[in-house]
């Protein structure tokens, strides 16, 4: 697939597991699931991961993929969004000569996610949308609360407490996959974004490391498997 950039964003600092994105997990570093993900896609070339950080840079490199730029410093603080990371990437390839349609963002932090999960996100994409972002569904609504103005504890959706099966389904964004509209990214912006379609996974390849205990998790998922 040779009309898609895959964008892997790595920033070093990361306050919740630091060098969370190059810590080994059952025997490779966490950004190398991302990157076979990636290869099973689309070639080299087309895979770009953007970061700031020298160490990063060498895991990446040691297993075998070039990596295109040292992300620029302004694009590496925690200001920096995504959305300036991404047009970033795109920027630099443009002026490589490459233009592409559409761009596939693996996050590092989602070693769970299968190929095959990724293709049929790929599969619904269509130019007259601005992306396709993967979900799963949320047990959130049926326990959210907060205080009323009387200081008490009162639930948000789930007004009967009857439990999730009472209220519609909602969905949370998980984190895996984004499949994004190029010329939407450059005339909207993330934020812009309104015309989305998911793509819903299951709990199991929906995890998305944040801090030691869900690094813990996955790791216990990937030994049991």
């Amino acid at each position: 697939m040779e009309d898609i950039l895959v964008v892997i964003p790595a920033r070093g600092g990361s306050k919740g597991l630091p060098g969370k994105n190059i810590k080994m997990l059952c025997g490779k570093p966490l950004i190398a699931y991302s990157i076979d993900v990636a290869r099973a896609i689309t070639s080299d070339e087309n895979i770009c991961v953007s970061t700031d950080d020298k160490h990063i840079i060498e895991v990446v490199e040691s297993y075998g993929l070039k990596v295109p730029f040292v992300r620029p410093a302004e694009y590496a603080t925690d200001s920096a969004t995504t959305n300036d990371v991404l047009l970033h990437a795109v920027d630099f390839y443009e002026k490589q000569g490459k233009h592409y349609s559409k761009l596939l963002l693996l996050q590092p932090t989602s070693p769970l996610r299968k190929v095959e999960e990724v293709k049929d996100a790929i599969a619904l994409y269509r130019n007259d949308i601005d992306m396709v972002v993967s979900v799963m569904k949320s047990h959130a609504p049926a326990v959210l609360c907060n205080d009323n103005e009387d200081g008490f504890v009162e639930l948000v959706y789930n007004k009967k407490a009857q439990g999730r099966q009472s209220l519609p389904t909602f969905y949370e964004f998980n984190g895996a996959i984004y499949v994004i509209n190029i010329e939407a990214l450059k005339n909207k912006g993330l934020a812009g974004f309104d015309k989305r379609i998911k793509y819903v996974m299951p709990k199991e390849t929906s995890i998305d490391i944040d801090d030691i205990y869900d690094f813990m998790l996955v790791e216990n998922i990937l030994k049991l498997k």
